[in-house]
């Protein structure tokens, strides 16, 4: 058989690339960013923990799957319910992977009940936390004076409310003497200012009974009443409230906590000075309702931030952040676990010990070894407190980093930077002409422009 004839069985290997376990991981978890950047996923809720740092976890699950949520505590501080196992849910957030473990999960930035909506739950759990503690109970609620000699109303100064019940309260009687406390009646800040209106008159003792009014609105206007610092506020004051919050079919906390609900502030005017206008005449009719005003600009200056939020440098700056956050609370979770089983292996020790020792009277030696062990129970916990202050002085010091490196820090620094007329970040002069439109981002705003000559 000639060279010719013979078959040639030789043949080359293919060029392979061989990856490191992270480079693999955060190939896939951009692939992955990048395909569901914006995901919305219905399930229900288990194994939920809400971690010191505020941040949540828990796992999304149906009858066949189940994925890891996280939702940091820039989105959920924005909730107006506490999630719960066994709530159906629907999420929105980009999918992702937690490189350290390799894990697929969801990065949630929006959360809200399936069915009911998110006021709806908030109200029933702080209804139901409060009403198991005893402030609802008729037992401790005060009576309303007869003929209050002065009156305090806590409530806003350009509200109609306040009119009604001033023009209520002159009409009926004008002699009453009426104090009021300005608060704001909603937003984030009125539970706070309603709360120091009651405290204030609780503190001054200048009146016989506080009316907290407000006119009629939807549920978002009427949240502030719906807090629980200011029900506490109100179960705590030792003067006679009564509630005057909306129209006869809205409810809230405030109401169930207060001595006294009136349908109406009109209602509340009329109920204050009850004895006296039942001598003069028989109950007036309800006054007039209030319209509800809608919070535009605060919802349009939303939607822009968010829209801003989403700009690609920022959203890479965040998650590294919260890359740094959740590997945080991980090695926290896990150091509070070995510290717990620590302190357990220490007291079965200590128990055998003393079981062993039971029938023998070795007082002095067991005190010395309880010494032992509490000794050793602080210096423990000592160094795990000290590790703790370390990796947090470290996550501080990558958070300062990173905030070092923010394009908005530099910024103020007197900074600018350009974009083309398709939104592009400019680097070079040479991608423009003379001519073109070009727009600039400042510290504080951005400007418009046409290039006139350009200078390599």
């Amino acid at each position: 058989m000639s060279s010719a004839d013979q078959l040639d069985f030789s043949f080359k290997l293919p060029g392979r690339r061989i990856w490191t376990v992270r480079e693999l991981v955060t190939a896939v978890r951009t692939h992955i960013e990048r395909e569901y950047s914006d995901a919305w996923v219905e399930g229900e809720i288990s194994n939920f923990r809400a971690h010191d740092s505020g941040h949540l976890y828990f796992t999304l699950k149906d009858q066949n799957s189940q994925i890891r949520i996280v939702m940091f505590r820039s989105s959920a501080r924005l909730l107006r319910f506490r999630p719960e196992d066994g709530m159906q849910v629907v999420v929105r957030g980009r999918v992702t992977i937690y490189e350290d473990r390799g894990e697929l999960q969801i990065s949630a930035e929006y959360l809200e009940p399936k069915g009911a909506g998110a006021l709806q739950i908030a109200f029933e759990q702080l209804k139901a936390k409060l009403e198991a503690e005893g402030l609802f109970d008729t037992a401790r609620k005060k009576p309303i004076p007869t003929l209050p000699r002065r009156i305090g109303i806590v409530t806003s100064p350009q509200a109609a409310a306040l009119r009604d019940i001033l023009n209520i309260l002159h009409r009926r009687h004008h002699t009453a003497n009426i104090l009021i406390f300005p608060a704001q009646v909603q937003g984030e800040a009125a539970p706070l200012e309603v709360s120091a209106g009651v405290r204030y008159f609780n503190k001054a003792r200048t009146v016989d009974v506080i009316i907290v009014a407000r006119g009629g609105g939807s549920a978002e206007d009427l949240a502030a009443f719906n807090h629980e610092a200011l029900a506490r506020a109100i179960a705590e004051s030792h003067i006679p409230i009564i509630s005057a919050v909306g129209h006869e079919t809205d409810f809230t906390i405030l109401d169930f906590v207060a001595d006294l609900r009136a349908p109406t502030p009109s209602a509340a005017a009329e109920l204050v000075i009850r004895s006296r206008e039942e001598i003069e005449e028989q109950a007036e009719g309800l006054h007039q309702r209030l319209a509800r005003a809608m919070r535009y600009r605060l919802l349009m200056g939303r939607q822009a931030l968010t829209e801003l939020a989403q700009h690609g440098a920022f959203a890479r700056m965040m998650e590294a952040i919260h890359q740094r956050q959740q590997k945080l609370d991980d090695l926290l979770y896990r150091l509070e676990r070995a510290e717990r089983q620590k302190l357990e292996q220490h007291r079965r020790r200590w128990e055998m010990a003393a079981a062993a020792v039971r029938h023998y009277d070795v007082r002095r030696r067991l005190a010395g070894i309880r010494q032992e062990l509490a000794a050793r129970v602080a210096a423990l916990a000592a160094a795990m407190k000290t590790r703790l202050l370390e990796r947090k002085s470290r996550l501080d010091q990558l958070a300062g980093q990173i905030e070092a490196l923010s394009p908005v820090a530099i910024l103020e620094r007197g900074y600018a930077l350009v974009f083309d007329s398709s939104g592009k970040l400019l680097k070079d002069a040479v991608r423009v002409k003379a001519g073109d439109e070009i727009s600039a981002r400042l510290a504080h705003g951005g400007l418009t422009a046409t290039v006139k000559k350009r200078t390599t």
